[in-house]
């Protein structure tokens, strides 16, 4: 099983180390020593957190949720709109990840979109790729 230092942790959740910390004294995870007598956490249990958090998260956030069929939903920021006249980029912070789109022009008039504002990357691909880290 694969188990996980409290930074590294709170670096894929997106939270800092003292609300693993908290999670952990709230019974949310449990906490063992490794060889090197560090905190770790179950990997296991830190998927199931993670995906409720995103959970809630996502039900606040994205009010599109669950009535689209393109599973991978990226709610964030927008960072930066570059336009000229037909063609736009649109930058998202979403968490710990940036996502990049090429949109009309139109489409950031009518949808809105500065710095600053929340928005919700939508990406159905037909292949995604997954690499092991360990």
């Amino acid at each position: 099983m694969t188990r996980l230092r409290i930074s590294e942790a709170a670096a894929l959740t997106g939270v800092s180390d003292d609300t693993v910390r908290r999670w952990s004294e709230q019974g949310k995870l449990s906490v063992s020593l490794d060889a090197a007598n560090r905190q770790v956490v179950p990997g296991t249990e830190l998927a199931a957190l993670a995906a409720a958090h995103a959970d809630s998260a996502l039900d606040r956030l994205d009010e599109g949720a669950g009535r689209r069929s393109a599973r991978n939903h990226f709610t964030g920021l927008v960072t930066r709109v570059i336009s000229d006249q037909v063609m736009s980029q649109v930058e998202l912070q979403c968490g710990p990840f940036r996502v990049v789109s090429l949109i009309s022009t139109e489409a950031v008039q009518e949808l809105g979109l500065e710095p600053g504002s929340v928005a919700t990357a939508v990406v159905k691909a037909t292949n995604v790729t997954v690499e092991a880290k360990r």
